[in-house]
């Protein structure tokens, strides 16, 4: 370290310059960046899975795929989520039985939820997910899409951070976070999701837009489908001035 270097906080009292902290810019490798600090979704299609540390990193019936978004000059675009018989979705044998949408204000996140995988009676279930998942070339026509709830996302508007964890018995404990453009953001981030039954997951809206999705599952809306992990996110808190007025203002019971 030079004379300059080692001068360089001088300027700034002992107190500043015990609690000064220096970025670390330097790039980790796609499989950490993966699971710590988050990627661009296009950047894993564009890896296709061929590291084996990416591939160690991927959580299990976790799928990603391109999406086609067309520009119709100085109209707007037209975004194709998917087709049935071909693709992603038509490969892997799942198409939905309900289709949704929600909306999401600016600034703000949908805590982790999670759906229940079924388990077979008669099998144990880390054995179970052993025969869905292991290997180069899993078995797609095991998967009983029609007794759990699956998940296909896609982004029309705004940018998302995904967050993935695994939540199933017996499966390696990973994340994934991910950075997914809407479809007013043309880019190699427009894309679709799947997301199995026993996979946590939670979103969070990126910068000053409203971030709308439309989602289809493999089974109809069910509540008790509904589990949530971490949630409080969720909860708008009023001011404490505003519980203290609510408070006094409340009939004595």
């Amino acid at each position: 370290m030079s004379a300059s270097d080692q001068n360089l906080w001088s300027g700034l009292s002992p107190e500043a310059q015990s609690a000064l902290v220096t970025r670390d810019y330097s790039s980790s490798d796609l499989a950490q960046r993966l699971s710590e600090a988050g990627v661009e979704a296009g950047q894993l299609l564009a890896a296709d899975g061929t590291s084996a540390l990416l591939r160690e990193a991927w959580i299990p019936g976790v799928e990603i795929f391109h999406r086609a978004i067309h520009p119709q000059r100085h109209r707007g675009v037209f975004g194709e989520f998917a087709r049935r018989d071909e693709g992603l979705l038509a490969q892997i044998g799942f198409w939905p039985t309900q289709w949704a949408t929600a909306r999401m204000f600016a600034q703000t996140a949908k805590g982790f939820h999670v759906h229940p995988p079924s388990i077979p009676d008669g099998e144990e279930a880390a054995a179970w997910f052993q025969r869905l998942f292991a290997g180069d070339e899993p078995n797609y026509a095991l998967r009983p899409y029609e007794r759990e709830q699956w998940d296909v996302m896609f982004f029309v508007q705004g940018v998302a951070e995904m967050i993935l964890r695994e939540a199933r018995v017996g499966m390696p404990p990973r994340t994934m976070r991910l950075i997914i453009d809407g479809d007013n953001h043309r880019s190699r981030n427009n894309v679709g999701v799947v997301v199995p039954a026993g996979v946590a997951h939670a979103l969070r809206v990126e910068g000053s837009e409203d971030l709308i999705m439309v989602y289809g599952t493999s089974t109809s809306f069910r509540p008790e489908f509904e589990g949530r992990i971490a949630s409080d996110v969720e909860t708008a808190r009023l001011p404490d001035s505003w519980e203290g007025f609510l408070s006094r203002s409340r009939p004595p019971a």
